[in-house]
């Protein structure tokens, strides 16, 4: 008998059963849940730095509410969870789920619900007052055919950028100065150049991806980029090939290295003062001061130029695979995850807001504090370089059309073709 095959068999049971039912035997044997003993196995892509940081506080708490169930760590390195994404694949198609996987809230779980990978989780929305707690918007975001699939950790920004004043003082610029338009912040780059620094540094093709968003959305508002995933935009029109025009400029502007670097050797080019900018999403926030940098001195940051009073949301959120080896621990998990004590431990290590609104602000940084604000007051959008915008297919597709574009200079004028290509699907 195959491995797969009995994966499989085991698979078909599970789905038998429902969530939180487990055998019990009678009389004697009989044991409570609470003196049973059980693990969960839990996939990520949290392996250094401040997401390691974050996953080890939400541990910490997992193991105080759950002190019966065995923590399993199952993380895997690199890509911005590229590379986890592609082990999981291969886990779920030889039917060897672990116990709860990460992913981006919105379009990233769609290809899941759609091969019925994982569990409906509405019902434990409502066993645990989820839906009193987390936003409206946040809730539709994370529905899936009238049923919700994941329960998100934390909220993140992707449009932030990262400034060191002491690079753009050498340039002659105000380190403080707001750039109404990706034009604007252009000119602000090339002058950067001229005193031999880096003016943005970028790291590997999915922070060039982030920085396309950033780009689109700063170029053609937030009607437009929403309409780049409602079909509403076309992205073989000229306003795109504009905003493809700055997003050229940018790469030209950045490191040469920028394929060989992870997002924090990139932002390390920053506080070290090698660069002027860094467009990152707000998890820098407590990387570059677990590094010892003082944000609002030694770092500024800002929305990207051209995207004030909008918020670029993701969320990291975790799943119930169907077949999941330890359903009971899994449980425990997600109801640490979605706790207002997990969600305050994981966020102030990994310097993203809780999705709960009866957070308190004061227990965060000037940054977080900030940020809560700002999801509370502007208008929303959902990024693409963190599956929130765009089904993984449409994803994959745009990411390489941009690697194409960045490392095998493929002209303009093909790689928006490959964009239009890729919105089709």
């Amino acid at each position: 008998m195959t491995r797969k095959w009995v994966r499989g068999v085991a698979l078909a049971a599970a789905m038998v059963t429902s969530l939180g039912i487990a055998g019990c035997a009678s009389g004697d044997t009989e044991q409570s849940a609470a003196t049973q003993t059980t693990e969960a196995e839990v996939f990520s892509w949290w392996t250094e730095g401040s997401e390691k940081a974050g996953l080890d506080a939400l541990v910490a708490v997992f193991n105080k509410q759950h002190p019966n169930v065995q923590f399993v760590n199952a993380t895997v390195a690199g890509g911005a969870g590229s590379n986890a994404t592609q082990v999981l694949a291969e886990r779920l198609s030889e039917y060897d789920p672990p116990d709860s996987f990460q992913s981006h809230a919105g379009a990233a779980v769609v290809d899941y619900v759609k091969r019925g990978q994982i569990e409906d989780l509405s019902s434990l929305y409502d066993e645990w007052g989820l839906r009193d707690v987390f936003p409206a918007d946040l809730i539709s975001q994370l529905t899936v055919r009238d049923k919700i699939y994941s329960i998100p950790a934390n909220i993140h920004r992707a449009n932030m950028v990262w400034i060191n004043p002491d690079v753009l003082k050498t340039a002659g610029l105000d380190p403080k100065a707001t750039y109404s338009t990706t034009a604007d912040w252009i000119k602000a780059l090339e002058a950067i150049k001229k005193t031999g620094k880096t003016p943005l540094a970028l790291g590997q093709s999915w922070t060039q991806v982030q920085l396309l968003e950033t780009t689109l959305l700063a170029d053609l508002g937030v009607k437009g980029y929403n309409g780049l995933w409602d079909g509403t935009t076309n992205w073989g029109g000229s306003q795109v090939r504009a905003s493809l025009q700055n997003f050229q400029k940018l790469l030209e502007l950045s490191n040469s290295n920028r394929d060989e670097l992870e997002w924090p050797q990139a932002l390390a080019l920053l506080k070290d003062g090698k660069a002027g900018f860094n467009v990152m999403g707000d998890w820098a926030a407590a990387e570059l001061e677990n590094d010892g940098a003082k944000l609002g001195s030694d770092v500024l940051y800002s929305p990207v130029p051209g995207t004030a009073g909008v918020f670029d949301y993701l969320a990291d959120s975790f799943t119930l695979p169907v077949g999941a080896p330890h359903p009971e621990g899994s449980k425990a998990w997600l109801e640490t995850v979605g706790s207002l004590d997990g969600q305050v431990a994981f966020n102030k290590a990994k310097g993203s807001i809780p999705a709960r609104t009866d957070a308190d602000p004061s227990e965060f940084s000037e940054y977080q504090q900030g940020a809560i604000k700002d999801f509370k007051d502007n208008t929303i959008v959902s990024s693409l370089a963190h599956g929130a915008a765009a089904a993984p297919t449409e994803l994959d597709a745009i990411t390489a059309a941009v690697a194409d574009f960045a490392t095998q200079k493929t002209d303009l004028a093909a790689f928006q073709k490959a964009l239009v290509a890729a919105a089709k699907g």
